[in-house]
């Protein structure tokens, strides 16, 4: 006899849907003794839980959680993207609008980077877009200090090692030349740190400046630095194959721009 599989979803899974913190995080929550399902403190992250059991987080019951949201956010220059910084530097979050939730950053820009960063509001989403098998290709544009020619960024165009490290080729176009520096645009599809950096210092050039302007489908376009736009519920299903068939809530003509007030 077919065994069947156990009803509900894992309950970190629910308490990152729920905007509780990602799933990594619940678990260790869970191993702290933070978590109660039913009354009961759970010691361990393999359960499953359903609408009908009850769960609390410090004893507080966990809100019901919100469906899959994914924004778009124009990271400005000088930020970081964490929680928190060690150093006591400014991050994303110290920038984001108050009204938005609970949100997690889908992969990294570094602190000199700018331009495009998802965020969301689900775990799953998330690393569904990190995995290196999704394979959208993330576009760049990047300004180095030089002259560079067509054969001397051959080497980029079929993937080099810098430091022990295999990057992936990347598509290289030279955009244009202005004064001592050239303006190029960068496609890769993967996320490694500092890729187009390093990747460049190897080939003799040095970027000062790097601004993301895609990433798969999704645009940075006119979106101010600072900016947050929501995308619609039905692109989000279109695009990353939900089974939510719910448009409700952002089927309206325009996206909802929101800037945080400058302190």
């Amino acid at each position: 006899m077919t065994q069947q599989p156990p009803k509900g979803d894992r309950i970190a899974k629910v308490l990152s849907r729920a905007g509780v913190a990602s799933r990594r995080e619940a678990e260790r929550m869970i191993e702290a003794g933070r978590i109660s399902v039913n009354g009961e403190v759970i010691e361990r992250a393999a359960l499953n839980v359903t609408d009908q059991d009850r769960i609390s987080v410090d004893g507080k019951p966990i809100n019901a959680p919100e469906p899959p949201r994914l924004w778009l956010y124009h990271k400005p220059i000088g930020l970081v993207t964490t929680n928190s910084d060690e150093k006591g530097r400014a991050t994303i979050y110290d920038d984001l609008p108050e009204e938005l939730p609970r949100v997690m950053s889908v992969g990294r820009l570094d602190i000199n980077s700018e331009g495009l960063l998802l965020l969301t509001n689900d775990g799953g989403i998330k690393r569904q877009l990190e995995l290196p098998s999704t394979g959208w290709l993330r576009k760049y544009r990047v300004r180095v200090n030089g002259r560079p020619q067509d054969p001397s960024l051959e080497p980029l165009r079929k993937g080099i090692t810098d430091d022990g490290e295999r990057f992936q080729p990347m598509n290289v176009v030279i955009d244009r030349q202005q004064g001592a520096n050239a303006w190029l645009t960068v496609g890769l599809r993967e996320g490694k740190n500092r890729e187009i950096r390093r990747a460049m210092e190897a080939v003799g050039l040095k970027v000062n400046r790097l601004i993301r302007v895609s990433y798969g489908p999704f645009q940075l376009g006119q979106l101010k630095p600072g900016a947050v736009e929501e995308i619609r519920r039905r692109v989000m299903r279109d695009q990353l194959g939900l089974d939510s068939k719910d448009d409700s809530g952002l089927a309206k003509p325009r996206p909802k721009v929101v800037r945080k007030r400058r302190k």
